[in-house]
């Protein structure tokens, strides 16, 4: 009679699952799951027939297997790893449950994992049938293991196709970066522990989650607003969705910045972040819904920034989200990195060169404008910038050159006249290197109109720095702008259309380009995107 029931209840499930109906099966499975030990553990102990009991188990493993298919498919990961595990002690080479666990590692970007989950199931007599479909997934896990560990993306093919089609398969990445406490504010930051050349990839990860919405186009305020505010309410709930079922994404969540008494704050190892990390090394805690808010005040990012690009996409879709390890990079005005959004994926990449043991920043607002300017967004974003530029600034704006400049700026005197003006008194002030570049970023506005009006520089191109020299030093001091890009392709192609323009002027868009969007493309493709962007 039980046996009977058992098989009734087995079937149901697994009619639940073949329907889709995940939260049924995953309830029918664990009865049967649970009267199948039963059964084990009373034929255990007493005189057994061992093909019955063996019956059992099996029967107990394939239970486990398709519960495991369930509860991967409501992305609970955890919970469906654990009873792939079990399964798997019943019978080690179990085709159906290697294949889910493969799949599940897969979707956790643990690539080295999931291989060998692959190459085990294509060693099953079983895998005939399905020889094909698990070979892709082999191929996919090795290219993006290998991505993974050497840090080497190609997004061309999608790019020259006008991002047409789904967002290409990306792998998760952690370059030569580690969390120290930061030299330029307080708390924690990321360093360069190497090295890095501009357009290089420090990092690639996926949010731990986003929600996107189409802005109005409209100027009614009040509609924009209710929009941004479903899209924080929906991330708001699918992060905590994510922190409860898997412990080891609530640490990770638990580790960010709440805003409050962040000098005494620990430092986490940077290896804790790799998807690889060990699930056992976090602790079983209920989410805390009141910090978690906080978390997400100070760390969510808006896709589509000043200092971010996002491929692929409808220029009214906006999107928010959480991304953990770039959550400890912070802000400077003398920025060094960018990012690029390609679907879910975040790719931070050096907008110019980074030197080993430099702290890796980004812009949070405009860093293309003068220091008051700056300082006001800063006061917005709730804290003081203390970086090298600012510091050099505010130590020479008081200075009666670069008074006479602004007060020239605010009398709307002519833009040549003002570059000008602004080159004699970096001169007289004994300005160098990086200074220089430093002060023409505050004023770019100036200097880009200058270089865009042909009768200014008609006027004033001999006597000012050429658009190479000013373009050079903006980009080696704040790293790499769309805005410088735009200024220079139109000088090349002035230069082109002329008969002018070469290979140096030609290299100097492209290395602008890779510090703009990153080293993730072939030369032809970068041409298309700097295209496209005018």
């Amino acid at each position: 009679m039980e046996e009977e029931m058992m098989q009734q209840l087995r079937s149901k499930a697994t009619e639940l699952l073949l329907r889709e109906e995940w939260d049924e099966s995953i309830q029918a499975y664990s009865h049967f799951i649970s009267l199948c030990l039963d059964q084990i553990s009373k034929k255990t102990h007493q005189n057994p027939d061992p093909n019955h009991l063996s019956n059992l188990n099996k029967s107990l493993c394939l239970a486990l297997s398709n519960r495991a298919e369930a509860r991967s498919h409501l992305r609970n990961f955890a919970e469906a790893l654990r009873d792939c595990e079990q399964a798997l002690e019943i019978e080690s080479a179990h085709f159906k449950t290697l294949l889910c666990k493969g799949k599940i590692l897969l979707s956790l970007n643990r690539y080295g994992m999931a291989l060998d989950c692959f190459k085990l199931a294509l060693l099953d007599p079983q895998s005939g049938s399905n020889s094909e479909s698990i070979n892709g997934y082999l191929e996919k896990c090795k290219k993006l293991e290998f991505s993974s560990r050497t840090g080497a993306f190609d997004l061309s093919d999608w790019i020259l196709n006008g991002f047409r089609g789904k967002s290409p398969e990306i792998a998760e990445y952690i370059g030569v970066v580690e969390i120290k406490k930061s030299h330029i504010g307080v708390g924690r930051g990321l360093f360069a522990t190497k090295n890095v050349d501009c357009g290089s990839l420090l990092l690639v990860t996926k949010a731990i989650a986003t929600d996107r919405g189409i802005m109005p186009n409209s100027k009614d305020e009040d509609l924009g607003g209710n929009t941004q505010l479903v899209m924080w309410k929906n991330l708001i709930g699918k992060v905590v969705e994510s922190s409860t079922k898997c412990h080891r994404t609530h640490q990770l969540i638990r580790s960010l910045s709440t805003g409050e008494e962040d000098d005494t704050l620990e430092v986490p190892d940077v290896s804790l972040f790799r998807p690889e990390a060990e699930e056992s090394g976090f602790l079983n805690e209920n989410p805390d819904m009141g910090r978690i808010l906080k978390i997400l005040d100070v760390n969510s990012l808006v896709e589509d920034t000043v200092s971010s690009k996002v491929l692929g996409k409808n220029s009214s879709y906006h999107g928010v989200g959480l991304w953990l390890l770039p959550s400890f990079i912070n802000h400077a005005c003398n920025p060094n990195a960018r990012r690029l959004h390609v679907g879910d994926y975040m790719m931070v990449h050096a907008s110019r060169d980074i030197k080993a043991g430099e702290e890796i920043t980004l812009a949070y607002f405009d860093v293309l404008s003068p220091l008051s300017n700056r300082r006001e967004m800063a006061t917005t974003w709730g804290f003081e910038c203390c970086c090298k530029r600012c510091k050099f600034e505010e130590g020479i704006m008081g200075k009666q050159e670069m008074r006479e400049f602004e007060i020239g700026i605010d009398r709307g005197l002519e833009m040549g006249g003002m570059v000008y003006r602004l080159e004699e008194g970096m001169r007289r002030l004994n300005a160098r290197g990086k200074e220089k570049g430093y002060l023409r970023a505050s004023f770019w506005g100036v200097y880009s109109e200058t270089f865009e009006s042909e009768k200014s520089m008609r006027r004033w191109g001999r006597r000012i720095p050429a658009i190479e020299v000013v373009v050079d030093s903006v980009a080696e001091a704040v790293g790499s702008d769309e805005r410088v890009l735009k200024v220079v392709k139109k000088g090349l192609k002035r230069n082109c259309s002329g008969g002018g323009g070469g290979m140096v002027e030609m290299e100097r868009t492209m290395k602008l380009g890779r510090g703009v969007y990153g080293k993730v493309m072939k030369k032809q493709a970068m041409r298309t995107l700097l295209e496209l962007q005018v």
